[in-house]
């Protein structure tokens, strides 16, 4: 039986993890037991999806990027090159903690830049922005910008990814769609 998804010769699918239609996966990839990979998904060079991490349809992981245990991306999310996710607050080699490993969630349509790190236990915000190598230390608002170590909000964009310059009223258009967002009480929200 063909399988409904492309996987390099050099690419590791443990059996055991769920692989949706039409995603590829790449070069010296690692595909865990118990895993979740959603439709149309590119999976890039040298990847590591860990056990129960769940990733949505349509999610681009580019090269050299470890997502483990405790990782959720929802749709349509893009991961940067060598950007890495932790799942344990305070690591020790001779703690076991596998029995803490805090949850991470990835919201629709999020971009996370190559080099970044996202340290546990936080939400990423729909359409929010991380730039590249920030390091993320607390949940990120939909729609904002961060960038720096720590991470801190640089900004809002659009579902396209441009900066939203809010006139007085609290309104902002992305130039490139024309979608209209509200800018109220320190939430943005698209009105069009």
């Amino acid at each position: 039986m063909e399988r409904p998804y492309f996987a390099h010769p050099t690419a590791v699918v443990d059996e055991g993890c769920e692989v949706g239609r039409g995603t590829k996966i790449w070069h010296f990839s690692h595909v865990m037991d118990g895993s979740r990979i959603g439709e149309d998904c590119n999976i890039g060079q040298n990847v590591v999806v860990s056990p129960g991490v769940a990733l949505g349809r349509n999610v681009k992981v580019q090269n050299n990027v470890s997502i483990y245990t405790g990782v959720v991306c929802e749709d349509d999310v893009f991961l940067g090159p060598s950007c890495v996710f932790t799942n344990v607050v305070n690591p020790r080699s001779a703690v076991p903690r596998k029995d803490q490993y805090r949850e991470t969630l990835v919201c629709r349509g999020a971009s996370i830049g190559a080099n970044a790190t996202i340290v546990c236990g936080h939400r990423i915000g729909r359409y929010a922005m991380v730039g590249a190598g920030a390091v993320v230390t607390h949940d990120v608002p939909d729609y904002a910008l961060v960038v720096g170590n720590p991470a801190r909000q640089a900004g809002w964009v659009s579902e396209y990814g441009h900066r939203l310059d809010f006139d007085a009223s609290g309104i902002a258009q992305c130039p490139e769609s024309g979608q209209a967002y509200r800018l109220e009480e320190g939430k943005v929200e698209r009105v069009s």
